[in-house]
């Protein structure tokens, strides 16, 4: 006798077992109830519909009721919604458009209802302008809202992989996109120090970032929507997306006898049975164990939904299949970068009070020698005797196979000396003789067995400067472009012979730029008795984590995508003689700052006068580091874009010989040394500089020694200093409130009687000067040596300071006709 099987939902798990279960049992009668008028359709590609990726709406639907019908004889119906189950009598109640409301029975029932955003209980919930992102309706909706002519800015709530694709898209359509995050990074299935790199990704294309803010409220304005955050500031915007997050689409299942988990989840056992018989549960809606742990867990992905699908097909026609449960391994492109995840991250093991180690290594895309390498940030995670516990990997081309290797090392219990031992594919154009997964198993294997000691970016914040050392074994060159605070510089080439700089006593906390240098030096170390330890990652990840969004103004709405302004040549004058040739190519893909830098003004010294230079490059930081050489060099870029795959092309022409002109500059501009941390002085530089700002000129303030009191934050930041660093922090006035006056302080009385002055006579405080000098676009930039000697640190900084060092001021002093000291 045929069974009658009834499927609640289709997309992904419904679907595929309606069309697995025809192809075990022809004869068993088969009904798809979907409350949507689509059956199947590809709901992982929606963002990219909008963005102009998928050009053709009906590519995105995967399969259509007649398509089932003809093929597989399976009786479809949408906008048939099921609303309640008798499961003593088995009948489902639905109510359709076409027949209205009636029941169907079932030998055996499928729940595959998916899972809905979540639209938090929030006053203005119900404005129009606010859309969702779950099927195709909603995307119509917004391609539509998208496509009007008077819709140009929209903002993203929600920074998970909906959030963040739909937010990539939407500058792609070309609207102007601001992302608001309840958390302090996007996508947190990624270690901060990843998702970091993401973010920056995101900027560097046109994204507005808000970290860290909640939305209270929405607001229906005369033209778009206002979205209130919980700190006071309204944000506007033609178009709000809401994707925060899903729960599961379970409510008619209220009194069904079903079990439900605390977040609604239905219950299942690894034959994908409910507690209920005779009903089954698959995909986003259900709760499954996690591989690793053996933990219950709820991941929405299509993969593991199409399996699930599968399995119960096989179950109701007989076969024993059983679902092992989920790793979560997941990927994402986010602009020209891909990042992608396996298995369990840092919060989940701390979580789950797992003993644990990371690794993290930087190694090319490919042989670096072949064009178009560009570098890898892969993570690994394990246990201390070595089991593999997760993975991470963010990177402009080959991070998905890396992430997959790996998945498949972990499905099958793999230890990280197999990684070591994996036998994978290589040519120059794919990969190196030394794969990124063997690197990153040769580095995890270096820590289980004891060869090398390490220290996480995270960890610096714990380190005692009175019985530790932190040494930074890059060059020179590279020391001075940037270090971690408080570290003394001795190359490792150099290491051997200067071995007596270093006190014995002291464990050793090193670092390089990626982690290589690092593991050499330390091994020198260690067998010379000293007790060392080196930076995972090195210099790069302890940067990439120090990420911030820029603060976020007004006048950000007006902001232009760096990605498309970029393709715009910045041409020389239209009657200069320079040639617009390509003379000479320099390609420095694979090499980190400063390593591009160098190279560049190495090949710019051997050229002539008028000669031109195409230099290709991976670093990310190129783009803005090439901009500012070749103002303080005096060469011209003719050209400079962001090209596909993440690498950065630019073209300079040498100019040794700079036109002299008597007319005045085009450009005003004024700088000042505030070198004072007295109210009285910080008060007379701040109202010069606004009102420079307000006469058209760009304006920059370098705050040095004592006037770095000015700019600090209030609050105490959470740091780990040097003695000298805490005799500074315990002298210096801790931000503008607490400035002295010069002469008159009177032990307080002075900059109270100064304040009170000001408001009277209605004259800006320092707070609101500084606040206005900032709005009008002035560069507020703090010295990297006075920091340094003073161990004063970023943190402890306000947020819109740029940090620079003489070379900087000078360059921007050099385009001034107006210069001041105080």
């Amino acid at each position: 006798m045929s069974k009658k099987v009834l499927i609640v939902g289709g997309v992904a798990g419904g679907a595929s077992s309606a069309a697995r279960l025809r192809r075990l049992d022809e004869h068993a009668e088969i009904i798809i109830f979907e409350k949507g008028p689509y059956i199947s359709f590809a709901n992982c590609g929606l963002p990219y519909y909008v963005g102009g990726s998928i050009d053709d709406r009906e590519r995105l639907l995967v399969q259509t009721p007649k398509g089932m019908a003809d093929r597989f004889r399976i009786d479809v119906r949408t906008r048939s919604e099921v609303v309640a189950i008798d499961s003593q009598k088995r009948v489902v109640q639905i109510q359709s458009q076409e027949r209205g409301a009636y029941e169907e029975s079932y030998d055996e029932l499928i729940l595959s209802p998916g899972a809905k955003p979540i639209i938090p209980d929030l006053p203005g919930k119900d404005n129009p302008l606010i859309y969702t992102v779950r099927n195709i309706p909603d995307i119509d909706r917004i391609k539509d809202q998208v496509s009007s002519s008077n819709n140009k800015s929209t903002i993203v709530i929600g920074g998970g992989f909906i959030g963040v694709e739909m937010a990539e898209n939407l500058k792609e359509a070309g609207l102007d996109v601001t992302l608001v995050e309840g958390n302090a990074q996007v996508l947190t299935p990624y270690d901060p120090e990843l998702a970091a790199a993401l973010a920056q990704e995101m900027e560097n294309h046109g994204v507005n970032l808000l970290f860290s803010k909640r939305v209270q409220g929405f607001h229906s304005l005369e033209q778009g929507i206002g979205v209130e955050l919980a700190d006071g500031h309204m944000l506007t915007a033609d178009m709000v997306i809401l994707a925060i997050g899903v729960t599961p689409d379970t409510y008619f299942l209220k009194d069904s006898g079903v079990s439900l988990g605390a977040r609604g989840h239905i219950i299942v056992n690894e034959a994908l049975e409910s507690s209920v018989p005779h009903i089954y549960a698959v995909g986003d809606a259900i709760e499954v164990t996690e591989t690793i742990h053996g933990t219950k867990a709820t991941i929405p992905l299509a993969g593991p939904a199409n399996k699930q699908g599968r399995i119960v097909a096989d179950r109701i026609a007989g076969l024993h299949s059983t679902y092992k449960g989920t790793q979560g391994t997941s990927i994402i492109k986010v602009f020209g970068m891909t990042a992608a995840t396996t298995g369990s991250n840092e919060k989940t093991l701390q979580r789950l009070g797992v003993e644990y180690q990371t690794v993290i290594v930087h190694p090319a895309s490919h042989a670096s020698y072949y064009p178009g390498s560009s570098a890898i940030t892969l993570k690994l995670l394990f246990t201390p005797e070595g089991k593999i516990l997760g993975a991470q990997a963010v990177g402009y081309d080959g991070v998905d196979k890396r992430i997959d290797d790996i998945a498949v090392a972990i499905h099958f219990g793999g230890h990280v000396r197999d990684l070591t031992e994996l036998e994978l594919s290589y040519a120059p154009p794919y990969s190196s003789a030394k794969d990124p997964v063997n690197m990153a198993g040769y580095a995890a294997e270096n820590m289980i067995t004891g060869r090398v000691q390490t220290f996480t970016y995270n960890q610096l914040a714990d380190r005692q400067p009175g019985q530790s050392i932190l040494l930074d074994v890059r060059s020179e060159i590279e020391h001075h472009n940037g270090h971690i605070p408080d570290s003394l510089s001795i190359p490792v080439d150099e290491l051997r012979e200067r071995l007596d700089e270093l006190d014995r006593s002291k464990e050793i906390w090193l670092y390089c730029q990626v982690g290589l240098r690092g593991y050499t030096a330390s091994q020198i170390l260690r067998q010379h008795g000293f007790s060392v330890k080196n930076l995972s990652g090195g210099y790069k990840t302890y940067r990439q984590a120090q990420f911030k969004p820029a603060p976020f103004t007004a006048a950000k709405q007006d902001y232009h995508d760096p990605a498309v302004d970029a393709k715009e040549k910045e041409s020389i004058p239209a009657d200069s003689t320079q040639p617009q040739r390509i003379d000479h190519d320099l390609n420095v893909c694979g090499l980190s700052c400063p390593g591009p830098l160098i190279q560049v003004k190495q090949k710019m010294d051997q050229l002539s006068n008028g000669e031109t230079l195409r230099v290709k490059a991976s670093d990310p930081g190129f783009y803005e580091d090439v901009k500012a050489w070749a103002t303080m060099s005096g060469s011209t870029i003719l050209q400079l874009e962001r090209m596909k795959g993440g690498t950065i092309e630019s073209v300079l022409v040498k100019n040794t010989a700079q036109p002299v002109s008597d007319s005045p500059i085009s450009d005003p501009a004024s700088t000042m040394v505030v070198f004072s941390g007295d109210l009285d002085k910080a008060i007379a530089s701040l109202i010069i500089a606004n009102g420079a700002a307000a006469s058209g000129r760009k304006v920059t303030l370098f705050f040095t020694f004592w006037g770095l009191s000015i700019i600090r934050k209030p609050q105490p930041q959470k740091l780990s200093k040097t003695m000298i660093g805490r005799m500074f922090d315990m002298m210096l006035p801790r931000g503008s409130q607490k400035l002295g006056m010069s002469k008159m302080n009177m032990l307080g009385a002075g900059p109270k009687m100064i304040r009170g002055l000001m408001k009277k006579h209605h004259v800006p405080s320092l707070e609101e000067l500084i606040e206005s000098v900032i709005a009008q676009g002035a560069e507020i930039v703090a010295c990297q040596m006075s920091m340094d000697l003073m161990g004063i640190q970023r943190e402890e900084l306000i947020d819109q300071v740029k940090i620079g060092g003489v070379g900087y001021y000078l360059g921007q002093a050099s385009q001034a006709n107006h210069n001041l000291f105080i």
